[in-house]
Formats: structure tokens, C-alpha cells, sequence
């Protein structure tokens, strides 16, 4: 395989997910239900898909430079990347618990074990290779405020019928 193939694989595949999001995303359902939610301050709409489109990327190209570092799936890398891959797959999961099922309750919980899973990314990524642990902080800053978010929504419409 040519090599600049490895790392567009790694970045093109962390996206795949989150645009599979935008189908729960932007239901009408889903977006009627979610403007009339009690929220507090947040992003506005028109930053968080560049902001998720570099967060994907960087994490995708983390996860490269762990395996090429890494000796691979075969390599000192095989936890790290199982690691990856479970938070990867918490992170796609959020959506439609949120979006899709309106599970606020849940969805606090899960992006708890996100937010865990990020932390313990980064630091089985950090002695492979110090960049990638590095390009994973601002995913982790970004989880921490969607997190406190999350918590804020679901503690402040416990009480709605939908």
C-alpha cells in the first residue's frame, strides 16, 4: 500500500462516523425536540462541524502515528489502539443515544465513560509517540465543555415528557 494511503485511511475513518451522525442529527424530529430543550450557553452550529472535521482528523492521525510507531496491530501498539478504538466507538454512539433516542440521562453517562476513554487514550498513546497523545488534548478539552453541556441539559429537562 503507498504510504501516504495509511494515514488517509486513519483520518478519513474517525470522520465516517460523526457523518453518519448528521443523519440523527438533522431530523426534524430531532431538531425540533432539541431547540426546545432548556439549554445553557453553547457553540453555535456553524463551528462545530469544522471543529468536529479537525478533532476527527487529528484524532485519525494520532492513532497513524501510534501505529506506525507501534509495531501495528501486532506491535506495542495493539492495546493503545483498542483503547482508540473504544472511545472511537463511544463517540459515535453519543448521537444517536442523544439525538435519536433523546436519552439525556444516558447520554450523560456515556460521555462520562467518553471522557474516561479519551484520558486513557491518551496516556497509552503518550509513550508510543508524544505527538499523537499531544494532538488528542484539544478533543479532550472539547468533551470536557460537552460534557458539562450535557450534564446541564439533562439536569435541567429531567422533568419533559417527549
Amino acid at each position: 500500500m503507498a504510504e501516504y494511503l495509511r494515514p488517509a485511511f486513519a483520518i478519513i475513518l474517525p470522520n465516517l462516523g460523526g457523518f453518519a451522525g448528521l443523519f440523527v442529527t438533522r431530523s426534524n424530529n430531532s431538531r425540533h425536540w432539541y431547540q426546545n430543550l432548556n439549554k445553557p450557553w453553547r457553540p453555535s452550529g456553524g463551528v462545530i462541524g469544522p471543529i468536529w472535521t479537525y478533532l476527527y482528523c487529528t484524532m485519525g492521525y494520532a492513532s497513524y502515528l501510534v501505529w506506525r510507531d507501534g509495531g501495528g496491530f501486532n506491535g506495542r501498539a495493539r492495546l493503545p489502539l483498542a483503547v482508540f478504538g473504544t472511545q472511537l466507538a463511544l463517540n459515535w454512539a453519543w448521537t444517536p443515544i442523544f439525538f435519536g433516542a433523546k436519552k439525556l440521562d444516558l447520554a450523560t453517562i456515556e460521555i462520562g465513560a467518553l471522557w474516561g476513554a479519551i484520558v486513557a487514550t491518551i496516556v497509552t498513546f503518550k509513550p508510543i509517540n508524544k505527538t499523537s497523545s499531544y494532538l488528542l488534548l484539544p478533543y479532550l478539552g472539547w468533551i470536557s465543555v460537552a460534557s458539562c453541556i450535557n450534564y446541564y441539559i439533562w439536569r435541567n429537562n429531567k422533568d419533559r415528557q417527549d
